[in-house]
């Protein structure tokens, strides 16, 4: 019986590797892709050029003496307080769960600007009220002597009072929101965790570095990426994974020799130093990221991190997020596309369940309808799997189908494109503004930001047209107000 089993096992792979196409076709979709993404205009737009309703609160870097000068700031109001007689309170950003906001004309999640009260002299705020005393302490000595330190560092020059370093970590948070400077602007920064490979080089506090000779384990990334510069690279595309292992797998085969690329990863859930690195290297070469994750809620919830944010820094997610990143895979329809086989499927637990049904809920899920397809899938066949199913038809397999598909999205996404502009042409015919097009098309399932991207683009192309366009939509507006 099992003779049988791998015969069919052989023969499903045969069938499988007569679909890839050619390395030479791959790289000549690839390469468009590319030169796309680079032709793009880069629009990024501001919280301030929305006028939301909602004030929000964002960060910005801030050299050592900038920080100093927040600190003693606050430290001088609680100060004062205190000798008026109010008590000793910290008043800090709130980053409760009802304060995160998503945004879908940035596509991203932002923090509103909501204030919560930490007074000292309330049984359940004094600890907190200490912890954050002693943080501004330590932060205003790593500032004024100009050193890092990692953020185990920072747990343990206080172990009795922190207990946990989950509680240090929450505070160095509410304090960056605080100060208004990014977390890395305090000094403190994590262990190295990301690392990176290919074809790309850099220079690391003076030092010259080169991913294409760092062997299997790759590059680890640094903690401080402002020491980061002069970044050089002749890959076509960002290769970012969520598992060590399936990074492992793309170094060893050399992956980025046969197809250039930059092969990322954070070895499971996105750290800052990664984030920031990923965000660096796509603004600097403006060249595409293809991601690929597990099958399975927390591999889309990793994803969503990269690109929208997290809710513990949504204040600092223009910082922390890189848009546009395309989803190569594994993606719940995947298993019956290429045959996974039964056993090397996993069923999904309940919190599996329940979490993928939570992210059903979620604003910038919905926004995506390609992602509640996939999502319902999933919760529907309760069935997930690992990247490393691929190797079920022979351990380079992984390497052969990202190539594959990597050349499938370029096509993919000319094909998007193509439509939603059809779309926006026929809403002009019917006079209708930018808003109204993209509310319109969104009840049709297209993501908002992507209208506006292609909208964009459509005005750039064609300059005089919009500028007549816009003024007739004035004047039909100006005679129905005079008709009023």
């Amino acid at each position: 019986m099992s003779g049988k089993k791998q015969k069919a096992g052989a023969e499903l792979a045969t069938m499988n590797k007569k679909k890839l196409k050619s390395a030479d076709e791959i790289l000549a979709k690839v390469k468009r892709l590319a030169e796309r993404v680079k032709a793009e205009p880069e629009v990024q737009r501001t919280l301030a050029e929305l006028n939301l309703p909602h004030a929000c609160r964002e960060v910005i870097d801030k050299n050592a003496d900038a920080v100093l000068d927040e600190i003693e700031a606050a430290i001088l109001m609680v100060a004062t307080t205190m000798l008026r007689g109010e008590g000793f309170t910290y008043t800090l950003p709130s980053r409760a769960k009802g304060n995160q906001l998503y945004v879908p004309e940035l596509d991203r999640i932002v923090l509103k600007d909501s204030q919560s009260q930490r007074p000292f002299a309330n049984t359940a705020t004094c600890r907190k009220a200490v912890i954050t005393t002693r943080i501004l302490q330590l932060v205003h000595e790593l500032c004024t002597k100009r050193i890092h330190v990692t953020k185990r560092d920072l747990f343990y020059t206080d172990v009795k009072l922190f207990e946990d370093q989950g509680n240090s970590d929450a505070i160095l948070d509410d304090l960056a929101c605080m100060l208004g400077c990014t977390r890395s602007s305090l000094n403190v920064v994590a262990s190295e965790k990301g690392v990176v490979v290919g074809r790309l080089t850099f220079r690391e506090d003076g030092d010259a570095i080169d991913c294409g000779k760092m062997g299997v384990g790759g590059k680890a990334i640094p903690p401080n990426i402002d020491k980061v510069d002069t970044i050089k690279s002749d890959a076509l595309f960002i290769l970012l994974v969520e598992k060590d292992a399936a990074f492992m797998r793309l170094a060893e085969d050399r992956f980025y020799n046969q197809y250039p690329c930059i092969i990322i990863t954070a070895k499971g859930q996105p750290d800052v130093a990664t984030r920031l690195f990923l965000r660096k290297l796509k603004q600097t070469l403006r060249i595409p990221v293809l991601a690929l994750v597990d099958s399975d809620p927390y591999g889309l919830k990793i994803l969503s991190v990269y690109m929208k944010g997290s809710m513990n820094m949504s204040y600092d997610s223009s910082n922390l997020t890189t848009p546009d990143i395309k989803w190569l895979g594994v993606r719940p329809s995947d298993l019956d596309r290429f045959n996974i086989p039964q056993q090397c499927r996993l069923p999904m637990t309940e919190e599996d369940i329940k979490t993928g049904r939570k992210l059903l809920e979620e604003e910038f899920v919905r926004a995506n309808p390609e992602w509640v397809k996939e999502l319902e899938i999933m919760v529907t066949t309760k069935v997930k799997a690992e990247i490393q199913a691929l190797s079920s038809f022979g351990f380079q397999y992984l390497s052969q189908q990202v190539a594959a598909r990597a050349a499938a999205k370029e096509a993919v996404s000319a094909q998007d494109v193509q439509a939603v502009h059809g779309a926006i042409e026929r809403c002009l015919e019917r006079q209708m503004t930018k808003l109204e097009t993209v509310e319109l098309l969104a009840r049709l399932g297209v993501a908002p930001k992507f209208t506006m991207l292609v909208w964009e683009r459509l005005e750039a192309e064609n300059a005089e047209f919009f500028a007549a366009y816009h003024r007739q939509l004035e004047a039909t507006a100006d005679l129905e107000r005079c008709s009023l």
